[in-house]
């Protein structure tokens, strides 16, 4: 089975086509409309969004204080389909926790983010496959403090 691994421009297309689609009024795919709650969640990104030409190809350095709005929406994303499917194990209920911690998903969402970004660079600084009982630990305890 071969998973799906777009190319980084695949993904910023994807963005660029769902907030055209979105203005224009046209119908949306379920992951399209998740995506969609993602981009209304940061108005900051909506002057990128308007102008796939210039930001297609954008590059973004995390040492100089950038952030790469198609990252960050994109781990919104992958977040919200792992809650979606409870996916892994316990995710939901970690969820569940750091919204009542919080009063905000929005926030709860980031403390998750947090720790997957974590469980990613990990896997790619040790080229190994992501840690789901660290990105799990992570969580748990994000949700307990």
């Amino acid at each position: 089975m071969a998973l799906f691994n777009p190319s980084r421009d695949q993904v910023r297309q994807f963005f660029f086509d769902t907030w055209s689609k979105f203005k224009q009024q046209s119908k949306l795919s379920d992951l399209e409309a998740i995506a969609l709650q993602v981009m209304h969640m940061h108005p900051e990104y909506h002057a990128v969004l308007n102008a796939s030409e210039r930001y297609l190809e954008q590059a973004y350095f995390p040492e100089m204080g950038e952030t790469n709005p198609f990252l960050h929406m994109s781990l919104h994303l992958s977040v919200l389909e792992q809650i979606a499917i409870n996916q892994p194990f316990g995710i939901v209920s970690a969820y569940q926790s750091l919204q009542q911690k919080n009063a905000d998903p929005h926030h709860a969402q980031h403390d998750l983010m947090d720790c997957l970004a974590e469980t990613i660079w990990q896997a790619q600084r040790a080229q190994q496959p992501p840690d789901a009982e660290a990105y799990l630990a992570c969580m748990q305890l994000k949700a307990s403090r």
